[in-house]
């Protein structure tokens, strides 16, 4: 009886161990509560696949639109990535007579982004010309649809993460924040699959199916995610006639409680400088070291399995007290040698330093993303989650964006150069374009170090400081170690 005691206790630690996202749960926030509640992650996942993934490639090839024009449609989401703060100060102010604060912003982006996917498909065949309507009516359509899309998925994940804070406790909210991240990516990758499978014997019936069934499955996956989520409180949403703070003056407020300034300048060059390879990484796989079509899909696999490993870790490292700044500097530096890996590939033809170069950079990012997240979490007042998220997540998106447009156009830009010989005889070939991107790359990440690094010297310093008081007043170090600065 006690061997199979032991073995049963030994068993549960590495029951433990495997699932990761356990100590993410709480009392107030169970595995089987904070798993429904994720499911709004993987709706816009699915949306993300739709607009990245299988539209473009259906509305390129299939429909024959323009490739200029499909790039601006897909890039039409970001034009609302900014109001992200302000829909996270809403939610944190929102008045409602039902008592609720969350729920009312949640539903609202999930009808857009239903609406969006509604219209969508029809607005894609009118813009293939497959119709008697004018071309701009098409082009019209497309474009309100796709930022339909965009907005319904930026404010769904604002105030969903936003929620996910309010019901978590402080310090298990990096758990919380790192499965909801991989959750979104398991919804990447689960609906590239179906969609695929089901496009595989293409046709203009079975887009509108597709399309239209990712709406519907859209409203009912977040309707269940917030089911009974957030508990009604009339007395502190009721309509006061307290003065109450606008955006802007909350805003300031928000900045003046800390480095705001340079932690936002880090989290935004940081995610421009790992999001600038997005559209390069498998076109420079093809190109340059003549994988198939296949190869190159499982390197875009791998990036995001790495990426979710690095989510896993910094959850890991935050949950022990490790400064989230040092853990998004550690990305940082990962992504440098990636960067660097990658590069040194093509003229060695080394495949497998190539799959290693994209695994150190999605490790790199995962670690980056959810750490300076989590700094912006941690580093909020309670009453200005909200707004902390949506800054963050504003930042990161539209930094993110705009490094995507400018790699793709400065490859193009000085590949085009290369090969035509304006650059010298020796940077005639195709690579130099994508080697100046990934130099560019690491480039912004040295200065991403350079940013994040007096954050990382004030929390050691203050940390210090509080511990020799509490040495010189006999106290214990330990009492002081909550009141660290980030």
């Amino acid at each position: 009886m006690s061997i199979n005691s032991r073995l049963v206790r030994q068993w549960m630690k590495i029951g433990v161990h495997l699932l990761p996202f356990a100590s993410a749960t709480s009392a107030t926030l169970p595995m089987s509560r904070l798993l429904r509640l994720s499911l709004f992650q993987i709706s816009c996942g699915m949306s993300a696949v739709l607009l990245v993934g299988t539209l473009n490639r259906v509305m390129i090839v299939e429909l024959n639109v323009p490739a200029a024009l499909v790039a601006l449609m897909v890039a039409l989401p970001l034009v609302f990535a900014p109001l992200r703060a302000l829909i996270g100060f809403k939610s944190d102010n929102y008045k409602s007579l039902l008592g609720w604060r969350r729920v009312p912003y949640l539903w609202l982006g999930t009808t857009i982004q239903f609406s969006g996917l509604a219209m969508m498909p029809f607005a894609l065949l009118v813009l293939s010309g497959d119709t008697w309507a004018e071309p701009w009516t098409g082009q019209l359509a497309a474009a309100i649809a796709f930022l339909m899309v965009g907005a319904g998925m930026h404010t769904v994940q604002t105030v969903g993460l936003a929620l996910a804070t309010d019901l978590s406790p402080r310090e298990q909210q990096p758990n919380v924040v790192a499965m909801l991240s991989a959750m979104q990516l398991l919804g990447m990758v689960i609906s590239a699959l179906v969609f695929g499978a089901i496009l595989a014997d293409f046709s203009q019936l079975k887009l509108i199916q597709v399309v239209q069934g990712a709406a519907v499955l859209t409203l009912i996956l977040n309707f269940i995610a917030v089911w009974q989520q957030e508990a009604r409180d009339p007395t502190r949403t009721a309509r006061t006639a307290a003065y109450e703070p606008g955006f802007m003056e909350s805003f300031r407020t928000l900045r003046r409680s800390g480095p705001w300034n340079r932690r936002l300048l880090g989290a935004g060059i940081g995610s421009a400088a790992f999001a600038m390879q997005d559209v390069l990484l498998e076109p420079y796989g093809g190109q340059v070291l003549d994988l198939p079509v296949g190869g190159t899909t499982v390197l875009s696999g791998l990036l995001a399995a790495a990426a979710v490993v690095g989510f896993l870790r910094a959850a890991r490292r935050l949950g022990q007290g490790a400064d989230a700044h040092m853990i998004a500097a550690h990305g940082a530096m990962y992504g440098i040698v990636g960067f660097s890996m990658i590069i040194f590939s093509g003229p060695i033809a080394h495949i497998m330093l190539f799959a290693a170069g994209v695994t150190f950079i999605g490790f790199g990012a995962g670690l980056f993303g959810h750490a300076t997240l989590t700094a912006c979490m941690a580093a909020a007042p309670p009453e200005q989650i909200g707004l902390a998220l949506g800054v963050w997540g504003a930042v990161q998106a539209t930094c993110a964006g705009i490094a995507i447009a400018f790699g793709g156009g400065l490859r193009d830009l000085i590949t085009a150069l290369a090969t035509s010989g304006a650059l010298g005889e020796g940077f005639t070939d195709p690579v130099v374009g994508y080697i100046s991107v990934y130099l560019i790359e690491i480039l912004l990440l040295f200065v991403t170090l350079a940013v994040v690094g007096p954050l990382v010297r004030r929390a050691g310093y203050s940390g210090q400081r509080q511990n020799s008081e509490a040495g010189s007043a006999g106290l214990s170090p330990a009492g002081f170690a909550g009141h660290a600065s980030i």
